[in-house]
């Protein structure tokens, strides 16, 4: 069984996300949708929250499972699992770049690991977590950039 994890802080979950996870579950066998933690982030919500949504969000996806690692390696959750492959998404030329330097951290960590980089189509690749909390913060309509679930948690956040 050929198995991927896809990590990543995920706060919130937004359509590329979701784009990323239905590609890769067409390639994989299981796909590990895993929630980590950046330091280098300020959440708006917590693990607990984000895993809830993202439960919520894969529901109907059996070869997906929510997981949730916030203090470790990427690459000791891959093995942990049995994980060949290690999935990112990419929405441009920035995302590229990026991801081709934790693929080597991560390669030089872990040799027998592999990472796949997905393309986001168009409609996807100009949507960031960021954005998407920013946007919602004013008052914006995300509805078009994110699950469902995901719009209504964030409207409760902010009203």
């Amino acid at each position: 069984m050929a198995k991927a994890i896809f990590p990543g802080s995920f706060d919130p979950i937004t359509n590329g996300h979701l784009e990323t996870v239905r590609i890769a579950s067409k390639m994989f066998d299981k796909v590990y949708f895993v929630i980590m933690t950046n330091t280098n982030k300020k959440y708006l919500f917590s693990e607990t929250e984000r895993l809830h949504l993202a439960s919520d969000v894969f529901k109907n996806f059996p070869e997906v499972e929510v997981i949730s690692r916030p203090a470790d390696l990427t690459v000791n959750v891959a093995r942990e699992l049995g994980a060949s492959a290690i999935v990112r998404g990419l929405r441009n030329d920035a995302d590229f770049n990026y991801e081709r330097e934790i693929a080597a951290i991560n390669k030089t960590l872990a040799p027998e690991l592999n990472t796949v980089l997905l393309l986001t189509s168009p409609e996807n690749s100009f949507i960031s977590s960021s954005m998407i909390k920013e946007t919602a913060m004013f008052g914006g309509d995300v509805s078009k950039l994110v699950p469902n679930i995901v719009a209504k948690a964030l409207k409760k956040k902010w009203s």
